[in-house]
């Protein structure tokens, strides 16, 4: 079992496996800043244990965290100093502004302190990747211009967006160049246009990173509460998981896709890597395309 069973991509000019690690979970939260203080030896050994089973993959943020405890900070002390073929992709958009006040989309301005944020907190003098975190519809030209002129300076490496529509990432692609689009995306819930965003990636060269994979109906950020049959049954016939149905799921949608599920529990990273190697059957494929919608 490892993290390479599922194949390759290259992201940011880097070879990475394609099953990686998501770390908003590593500090309890189930969405952004919303996190309780989770157990911080427990944290560090799941981040420790996703890269012992080959992840190099790793994508963090810098609004990851509760009262006690910082995703980046976690990371940092689990991994650093950091293994050479790792790719840490981090995020900016949302924070905190210097009082704590939450901000749901900084301005053009306030990234240059995020980026600085995520390089104190990491340890790092650069960032491999950095994406756009975008809540909603709306120009990204001089958001993404000013990220483009870190890239410049060496602060950062490349650049993707996240939580963007097809036209947004149009218009991200004619102002620099775009490496990643990390989108929600799973069997049941995904915005109108994400299979186009998916398909326009793989024309691209971009690696599509869907988050929140793992959600079924109902469900906003986790697991669903009740499994559809069609996942238990492809689950049974090969003696895995549901989760691990929908993770293979997600790999079969093309080359260029990377998931990231996240936990904060080092044996359900090893049940997500395993996933890597779950090959679906074209009936298999067939039966959760129609529970999908595609």
């Amino acid at each position: 079992m490892h993290a390479s069973d599922a194949g390759t991509w290259t992201l940011g000019g880097r070879t990475v496996n394609r099953v990686g690690f998501g770390a908003m979970r590593l500090t309890g939260s189930a969405a952004f800043h919303l996190g309780v203080p989770s157990d911080r030896r427990l944290a560090i050994a799941t981040v420790r244990e996703a890269v012992r089973l080959g992840v190099n993959h790793v994508d963090t943020a810098a609004f990851y965290f509760s009262a006690t405890r910082s995703a980046n900070e976690l990371i940092n002390a689990a991994l650093s100093p950091y293994p050479e073929d790792l790719v840490l992709v981090t995020k900016v958009g949302p924070g905190r502004d210097p009082s704590g006040e939450w901000l749901d989309f900084a301005r053009p301005d306030q990234l240059r302190g995020q980026v600085e944020e995520n390089l104190r907190q990491l340890g790092r003098d650069h960032l491999d990747v950095v994406n756009l975190r975008v809540l909603g519809p709306g120009p990204l030209a001089e958001h993404l211009g000013a990220l483009a002129d870190m890239v410049g300076e060496g602060l950062i490496g490349h650049l993707g967006v996240s939580g963007v529509a097809k036209e947004q990432l149009d218009e991200a692609r004619g102002i620099t160049e775009i490496v990643c689009v990390q989108n929600r995306y799973s069997l049941e819930a995904r915005s109108a246009d994400a299979d186009a965003v998916l398909e326009a990636c793989g024309e691209a060269g971009i690696a599509f990173v869907p988050f929140f994979s793992l959600a079924g109906t109902g469900t906003a950020h986790g697991r669903p509460a009740l499994e559809h049959e069609t996942v238990l049954a492809v689950a049974w016939a090969h003696g895995a998981t549901p989760p691990q149905v929908r993770l293979a799921w997600t790999l079969a949608r093309g080359e260029h896709v990377l998931v990231i599920p996240g936990t904060g529990n080092p044996a359900h990273v090893a049940q997500n890597v395993a996933a890597g190697s779950l090959r679906l059957s074209e009936d298999d494929r067939a039966r959760l395309d129609a529970l999908a919608g595609t």
